[in-house]
C-alpha cells in the first residue's frame, strides 16, 4: 500500500478512495473561462484539476483563479502543469497545490535539471506544495533513451532517479506517473516502477492514465483497459481518462473506473472471472463499455484469455436497451484493439488539448478519423502543440501537430515532412501524404 500524501485538503494513497483527475483545456490566462470550466468540473465531481502553466503570466492568472474559486467554496486541488521552464515551476510552487513536471524536459541537461529539482523541492517544502513527477513515453530525454531505449524499463528507471533525489532531500509529498498511449507499454512501466519502489522501501502514490487515448468509445475503452490493468493489481491512487472532448466528460468515465476498483479493494465488489460469460446490467452505455473493458480488456492484454463472450443491457433516456449482436461485435473489436490483440481499424493517438492548443482539436481529430477510417493497421496522431506532440506521438506512422498561429506540422514517423502548413489545408495534405505512400508501397 502506498503512503498518504496531502494535496491541499485532499489525501491520496494509503488506501484512500481513488481520486479522479482532469485538466482544463482553456487558456489559463483567460481567467473567466478557466473559472467557468473549473466550476463545471467541480460540480461533476473532479478530485483534482490541472491547468497548463507555461509562463509567469499563467502563474499570475492561476493565482487569481485559485483566489476566486476558493472564495466560492470550491476546494478542489489545483495543479500547475510545467514544461521546459524550471523557473516557472519555482514560481508556480508558491501558488498551486501541486506542481507537475516532466523530467525529460525540465531543463537542458540532467545536471541542471537535478539542481533545479532540488531547488523546487525546497520551495515546495516551505509552501506545503506537492509535486508530480510525470514521465511520458516518447519524452524521456536523450540520456535515458540512449541507455534503455524508449521502453517501459527506461520509463521506470528515469522515475526512480527522481524519486531517489526526493528521498535524499527528505521530500515526501511526491506522486509519480508513467504514461503512454500504448496500453501494454503503460501497464508494464507502472508494474516495473512499483516493483522498483517496493525493493527500495518507497511508497509514493501513483497517478495512472493512458495518455492521448483519443475520444468517444475508443478513448474510454483504451483508458479503461490500461488503467484497469494497473489498478487490478492494487497499483494506483489517482487516475485520469484523457479524452479529446470537453474535459468535463473525463470525470464520469473516471468515476466509473474508480468506483469499480475501489469496490474491489474494499470488498464490496467481487471481480468477474473473464474466462466466463457475463451479462451486464448497466445505468448507461458508457458504464457498460468501461466495465467490459476493465474486466475482459485487461485479461486480454495480459494474455490470460484469447476471446470472450458477454451479453448486456443498459439504460438510455429512461428505457432499457438490450445489447444487439451488432453492438456486441463492435464492442468486442474495440476491446480487442485497445488490448492490442486484434487490429480491425486504424489506431489513433490524440491528446485531450489544453491551454497550449491553438486550434479546434476535437473537430480536427474527428475529421481526420472520418477521412482515414479505412487505413487498418495504421497509427495516426493528432496533437495539440509542439510541446509534447513530436515526442509523445511515439510510434505513430503519421502525425498532425499544431504549431500555433493557424499553422500545422505534418509528420511521417518522427520526421517533420511539412511545416507551417495552413490549418485549412493541413488535413488534405496529411491524407495526400498517406495515400501517396500507400500507393507507392502497393506498386
Amino acid at each position: 500500500m502506498s503512503d498518504i500524501i496531502r494535496i491541499a485538503g485532499l489525501e491520496i494513497g494509503g488506501g484512500k478512495p481513488i481520486a479522479v483527475q482532469t485538466m482544463c483545456n482553456t487558456h489559463t490566462a483567460d481567467i473567466e473561462k478557466s473559472i467557468m470550466q473549473i466550476r463545471q468540473m467541480h460540480s461533476a465531481g473532479a478530485g483534482i484539476i490541472r491547468l497548463t502553466t507555461q509562463g509567469i503570466r499563467e502563474v499570475e492568472a492561476l493565482k487569481e483563479i485559485k483566489k476566486a474559486i476558493r472564495a466560492e467554496g470550491i476546494d478542489t486541488p489545483l495543479v500547475a502543469d510545467i514544461h521546459f521552464n524550471s523557473e516557472v515551476a519555482m514560481a508556480a510552487a508558491k501558488v498551486a497545490d501541486k506542481v507537475r513536471i516532466n523530467p525529460g524536459n525540465f531543463a537542458k541537461d540532467f545536471g541542471t535539471a537535478s539542481s533545479q529539482f532540488i531547488r523546487l523541492m525546497h520551495i515546495c517544502k516551505e509552501e506545503g506544495t506537492a509535486v508530480r513527477i510525470g514521465l511520458n513515453h516518447g519524452s524521456l530525454g536523450e540520456r535515458i533513451v540512449e541507455k534503455y531505449g524508449d521502453t517501459p524499463e527506461g520509463m521506470a528507471a528515469a522515475a526512480m532517479e527522481w524519486i531517489e533525489m526526493a528521498v535524499s532531500e527528505n521530500f515526501k509529498d511526491i506522486a509519480v506517473s508513467l504514461k503512454s498511449s500504448n496500453t501494454v507499454v503503460m501497464a508494464n512501466a507502472y508494474r516495473l516502477l512499483h516493483k522498483a519502489m517496493e525493493e527500495k522501501g518507497f511508497g509514493f502514490p501513483l497517478h495512472v492514465g493512458v495518455t492521448e487515448a483519443g475520444n468517444a468509445d475508443p478513448g474510454r475503452i483504451k483508458s479503461a483497459v490500461g488503467i484497469g490493468a494497473v489498478l487490478k493489481e492494487g497499483i494506483g491512487d489517482t487516475i485520469r481518462v484523457s479524452l479529446t472532448e470537453d474535459p468535463v466528460n473525463e470525470i464520469s468515465a473516471g468515476k466509473i473506473i474508480a468506483r469499480y476498483y475501489d469496490g474491489i479493494r474494499n470488498g464490496s465488489i467481487i471481480p468477474h472471472d473473464p474466462s466466463k460469460p457475463r451479462h451486464y446490467k448497466c445505468n448507461s452505455w458508457e458504464e457498460l463499455i468501461i466495465l467490459a473493458a476493465c474486466e475482459f480488456g485487461t485479461a486480454l492484454m495480459d494474455r490470460k484469455i484469447d476471446d470472450f463472450e458477454f451479453s448486456g443491457e443498459y439504460m438510455d433516456e429512461g428505457k432499457t436497451v438490450i445489447l444487439s449482436e451488432e453492438k456486441k461485435e463492435y464492442l468486442k473489436d474495440e476491446i480487442m484493439q485497445a488490448a492490442r490483440r486484434r487490429f480491425t481499424k486504424p489506431e489513433y493517438v490524440a491528446c485531450p488539448g489544453c491551454g497550449r492548443t491553438m486550434y479546434n482539436l476535437e473537430k480536427t481529430f474527428n475529421e481526420v478519423k472520418k477521412r482515414t477510417s479505412h487505413l487498418k493497421g495504421m497509427t495516426i496522431a493528432v496533437m495539440g502543440c509542439i510541446v509534447n506532440g513530436p515526442g509523445e506521438m511515439a510510434d505513430a506512422h503519421y502525425g498532425y501537430i499544431g504549431e500555433g498561429k493557424g499553422k500545422v506540422s505534418i509528420y511521417k514517423g518522427k520526421q517533420a515532412v511539412a511545416k507551417g502548413v495552413p490549418e485549412d489545408k493541413a488535413i488534405d495534405m496529411l491524407v495526400e501524404i498517406i495515400e501517396k505512400d500507400n500507393k507507392s508501397s502497393n506498386q
